[in-house]
C-alpha cells in the first residue's frame, strides 16, 4: 500500500486571501446583502466569519490567548462543540455589523498577511492540536493548516454562488481541499467493524479530482492512494458533489442521486455520511 502524503498548503493562501480581496472589489452594494447558504447569513456576514478566523487563529495560535468565550464551555462532545462555536460566530457577527464593506476588504488583507506569515514559520511535520472531524487525536501541524485552508476556500465558494462569481477552482487550489476533506473518511468509518484488507475505492471526477483508497485491516481504517487488492466496494461522484456532501452544503440524499456504487453497498453508503468540518 501507498500511503496518502502531507498536504502541504502554506503557498497558497496569498492566493485565497488576493483572490478574495480581488472579488470583494467587485461587489456592488446589493451584493453584499445577498443571502448565502449559510442559515441568517448575508456575503458580508461571511466575509465578517473569514475576519473571526484569521484573529481567532492568531490570537489562539501565535499569541496563546485562551479565548473568554470557551473557558467554562464543554469542548468535548461533538454537538457541544458545534453548539458553542456556532454561539461564538454568531457573537462575533453581530457584534461586527457597524464594519464598512470596504473596512472589512482592508482588514481582510492585513490578518490574511499575519495569517501567512505565522503559519509559514510553523514546522508543519511537528505534532500538534485535534482536528476534531478526523478524530480525537493530536494531529500533525499540515493537517491543521490545511484545515485552515479549506475553511477559507469554502466561504470563499459560498459567497461566489450567493453572488454568481464562480472561481478560484483551478486544480492547484480545489485539489488540496478535496484531498483534506477525505482525511475524515478513517474517522467517519470507525464504527464499521472491520474486515482484513476491505478495500473502500473512492473515486472523485473532475479537473480537481483524485482516487483513494479506504482500507480495513488489523482493527482499524487507514487511507491509501494505492492497494494491492481488488476493492471491495467502489464510490465515484464529481468533485462539486463532493465538496458540497462533505461540508453540509447538499443532503446525503442529493449526492447519492450523484453517486455511483459497485459492489458492496453498505460501506459505500456510509462514504455518504463524511462530514469534513466542525457542524
Amino acid at each position: 500500500m501507498q500511503p496518502v502524503e502531507p498536504i502541504m498548503v502554506i503557498e497558497l493562501f496569498p492566493q485565497e486571501r488576493k483572490q478574495l480581496v480581488e472579488l470583494f472589489s467587485q461587489l456592488e452594494a446589493e451584493d453584499w446583502e445577498r443571502a448565502t447558504i449559510c442559515p441568517g447569513w448575508t456575503v458580508k456576514d461571511i466575509g465578517l466569519h473569514l475576519l473571526g478566523d484569521d484573529i481567532g487563529y492568531l490570537s489562539g495560535k501565535r499569541d496563546h490567548f485562551s479565548n473568554p468565550f470557551f473557558r467554562d464551555k464543554d469542548m468535548h462532545e461533538w454537538a457541544n462543540l458545534v453548539t458553542n462555536i456556532n454561539e461564538a460566530n454568531e457573537l462575533w457577527v453581530k457584534a461586527l455589523t457597524r464594519v464598512s464593506p470596504r473596512l472589512l476588504s482592508d482588514l481582510l488583507a492585513w490578518t490574511g498577511q499575519q495569517f501567512y506569515d505565522y503559519v509559514r514559520s510553523q514546522d508543519q511535520m511537528a505534532m500538534g492540536g485535534v482536528v476534531s472531524w478526523a478524530g480525537p487525536d493530536p494531529a500533525p501541524v499540515w493537517l491543521d493548516t490545511a484545515r485552515e485552508y479549506t475553511e477559507r476556500w469554502l466561504h470563499q465558494q459560498q459567497i461566489r454562488d450567493a453572488v454568481g462569481r464562480p472561481g478560484f477552482k483551478e486544480r492547484r487550489f480545489f485539489h488540496p481541499v478535496l484531498d483534506t476533506f477525505v482525511r475524515a473518511l478513517p474517522y467517519t468509518y470507525r464504527d464499521i467493524p472491520v474486515s482484513d484488507m476491505t478495500v473502500v475505492k473512492f473515486v472523485v471526477t473532475g479537473d480537481a479530482g483524485d482516487t483513494w483508497y479506504l482500507v480495513g485491516n488489523e482493527n482499524k481504517w487507514s487511507l491509501s492512494k494505492s492497494v494491492e487488492y481488488p476493492p471491495n466496494t467502489t464510490v465515484s461522484m464529481d468533485q462539486e458533489t463532493c465538496w458540497r456532501l462533505f461540508t453540509k452544503g447538499i443532503s446525503k440524499k442529493q449526492a447519492k442521486a450523484q453517486t455511483t456504487i459497485e459492489g458492496d453497498h453498505q460501506p459505500g453508503e456510509k462514504l455518504l455520511e463524511t462530514v469534513s468540518i466542525i457542524a
